[in-house]
């Protein structure tokens, strides 16, 4: 069973910066894709951008150059870089690991990131 422990959430104001990790227990090819979703108060949980083991990245498009996904491989973590901050991203955000797009996987317990004016 693959764990995945996020961190790096925390109090931001609007136009910073935030960036979180995800560091997974070990590297089994059920994890080859990495990615952040996010969940705000009564809406549903969304993907922000993943990547895979190779490198090849995808963005939601409320994120494109703003965010920036990136892996260590040898240390099995994944990050996510905020930049430019929105009061709308306000939300958890939470580590996933597939071995696919569209499978089914592991998640963290997630993170809160709070954006503030």
């Amino acid at each position: 069973q693959v764990q995945l422990v996020e961190s790096g959430g925390g109090l931001a104001q609007a136009g910073g910066s935030l960036r979180l990790s995800c560091a997974a227990s070990e590297f089994t090819v059920s994890i080859a894709v990495m990615g952040w979703y996010r969940q705000a108060p009564g809406k549903q949980r969304e993907l922000v951008a993943d990547i895979t083991y190779a490198g090849v990245t995808r963005y939601s498009d409320f994120v494109k150059d703003r965010f920036t996904i990136s892996r260590d491989n040898a240390k099995n973590t994944v990050y996510l870089q905020m930049n430019s901050l929105k009061l709308e991203d306000t939300a958890v955000y939470f580590c996933s690991g597939k071995v696919s797009y569209y499978a089914n996987g592991y998640w963290g317990k997630g993170t809160l990131v709070t954006v503030s004016s």
